[in-house]
């Protein structure tokens, strides 16, 4: 491979270093996969050492939370691909959440963000979250003012973004540009495509001919290298939709039900599936597209009865199963500080 996932020359510092702390910030050279696009980073937020420390600290801070008992890592868990395992995240209080926590992984090219694409950037994400009180918090204002009760967190603040203390500017941007670190292409899949003929057994190349063949169309919304094309469809899951999906952001009746493509990069870690975790498994999942969906007048015309044996379907989640990127979910820069 000739490249890693990230080179961040990184120098942490112990919480216990808070009486005018030595930092000194220098510029990320985040490397990317050869085949993956340009990333292109806002103007006020290009990586440096310590805007991705910053990050990488609050992003496992309980005081994130309005009963400090949770952080974004409760919700998304780097060994599953920055999902959670549970059907819907749990919130505050033992609450139950509505959606599926989606994969964090290459959430960086990500044009909309949530499953309605109701978030524009990355930096405005976080406040979702942190503004709901089945989530973390109704408001992020008590959040700050406990924060800036670390002096050396507020010293990060200083240096990374110029700002003497902790504000929802600093949250939101530290947060995004730790996020943009998590980059996954190195996959067997991937390895394959770099001439490596080794990477995949007979099963696993049926498969992949079924996945990109006209027969499936799998690949015509789980498209490109992020495995989708980041548009919004009605699959037909349901007669009727509890949660309207795109709907909820347009309030057009032809949106009801229609989700944001979910990335396959490490779908073989990220059970239980769909928008609200119903399916526990890849064989359900597929059996589900072999069946065609209900008959949901938005449903998209694609979704149709495909007719694949039983070894056909083993065949593709087979497939599925090569797209696992292993030096990612076990990458420990990605980890809280310490671990």
């Amino acid at each position: 491979m000739r490249w890693g996932y990230f080179i961040l020359l990184l120098s942490f510092f112990s919480c216990a270093e808070t009486n005018s702390p030595n930092l000194h910030d220098s510029e990320v050279k985040v490397r990317i996969p050869s085949a993956f696009p340009e990333l292109v980073y806002p103007a006020d937020n290009s990586p440096t050492k310590l805007r991705v420390e910053l990050g990488r600290r609050l992003f496992y801070d309980n005081r994130l939370s309005q009963d400090e008992s949770l952080n974004c890592g409760s919700c998304h868990v780097l060994s599953a691909a920055f999902t959670d395992g549970r059907a819907t995240s749990q919130g505050l209080h033992g609450s139950v959440g509505k959606r599926n926590a989606p994969t964090l992984a290459n959430v960086a090219w990500l044009k909309r963000l949530m499953m309605e694409g109701g978030v524009p950037t990355l930096e405005t994400q976080i406040l979702v979250p942190l503004h709901d009180s089945t989530e973390m918090a109704p408001s992020m204002m008590p959040i700050v003012d406990r924060l800036n009760e670390d002096e050396y967190l507020r010293a990060l603040s200083l240096v990374a973004y110029g700002r003497d203390s902790i504000d929802p500017f600093v949250v939101t941007r530290a947060l995004a540009c730790f996020q943009r670190t998590f980059i996954s292409g190195d996959s067997r899949y991937d390895r394959s495509l770099q001439g490596r003929n080794d990477q995949m057994n007979e099963r696993e190349l049926r498969g992949r001919d079924l996945f990109f063949s006209p027969r499936t169309q799998c690949s015509e919304c789980h498209s490109g290298v992020f495995f989708t094309d980041m548009n919004f469809y009605n699959i037909g899951l349901f007669d009727e939709y509890a949660d309207r999906g795109k709907a909820r952001a347009t309030d057009r009746d032809e949106d009801v039900g229609r989700f944001k493509t979910p990335t396959l990069r490490n779908i073989q870690l990220t059970a239980p599936y769909m928008h609200d975790g119903h399916m526990k498994s890849l064989e359900e999942v597929v059996r589900f597209y072999n069946a065609g969906g209900t008959a949901h007048r938005n449903k998209d015309g694609r979704i149709r009865p495909l007719g694949l044996t039983d070894e056909e379907q083993a065949d593709l989640i087979a497939f599925l199963t090569t797209l696992t990127d292993w030096n990612f979910v076990q990458n420990e820069e990605l980890l809280p500080l310490g671990k």
